[in-house]
This record gives structure tokens, sequence and C-alpha cells, in this order.
């Protein structure tokens, strides 16, 4: 192979190989920016009532309700849920997975789960869970 053969294949090596790392890095950096799910509510009832999302992945929940009165979004394990039905609970909103959304409003509330697993998110203002106002979030590794 001749000099400038040779310098011809070097540069072309580095051109595929400077777009290859190019597209990685976006891969890596769209992987980190946060997934946006949207929930409604309507009805006093959430729709999607389940939905999935990646382990250690930011998620940026917006929801919106549509009702005209007052509903809360909180995502927890059975215990939590349990010392927000007894009022044992400190006050919220200073969490992202514990949040007042105000009638006819729209809130945005970013997470990041730390483990896998499932969690519900339940409305625990008065007679709201019993009317239905619970989802599931499953949280998966590998997103």
């Amino acid at each position: 192979m001749t000099g400038s053969r040779r310098a011809i294949a070097g540069l072309a090596f580095g051109l595929v190989l400077a777009a290859l790392t190019a597209v990685g890095a976006n891969v890596v950096a769209r992987s980190n920016d946060p997934l946006i799910v949207e929930i409604t509510i309507h009805y006093s009832h959430f729709d999607p009532s389940a939905v999935t999302v990646p382990l250690g992945r930011p998620v940026t929940f917006v929801i919106t309700n549509t009702d005209p009165i007052d509903h809360e979004w909180i995502v927890g394990d059975a215990a939590l849920h349990e010392r927000h039905r007894t009022g044992t609970e400190p006050v919220h909103n200073a969490r992202p997975t514990e949040i007042t959304i105000p009638a006819l409003s729209q809130h945005r509330t970013t997470v990041t789960f730390p483990a896998a697993g499932a969690l519900q998110y339940i409305c625990h203002l008065p007679g709201h869970e019993a009317y239905g106002m619970v989802g599931t979030v499953t949280i998966t590794p590998g997103g």
C-alpha cells in the first residue's frame, strides 16, 4: 500500500470512528434524558392506571387534573400508603413522589426510581382511593 493510500485509509478509519463515537454519545445522552409519562385524572380515575418505567432513568410525570376538585398523586410502597391512610405521614409536597394537583391544573414532577419492582400511586383524599384512584408503576431493569 502506498503512502497516500495508507493516509486515505487512516483518514477514513478516523472518520468512521468519530462518527461511531458521536452516535454512542448521543444514545447515552438520550438514555439519561427524562422519559416523559403523561397521566390524566378524569372522573376521579388515573389514566393510564398502569405505567412501566426504566430503573435508574429520570422520569418526568406530567399529571393533568381535568376534574373540578383537587387530587393527590402519591407513589410508594404499602407501608407509605398505610401511613397516609392513618394520617401519620408528615405533610407532603416537598417530595417529587407526593404531590397535590389542584382542580383543572397540571403538575410536573421528575422521579428516578432506585430499585426495580412495583409501586402504587394513590390519591389519599377522603374517599378517593375507595372510589378507584389507584394505579401501578412498574420499574424494570435495563431501561
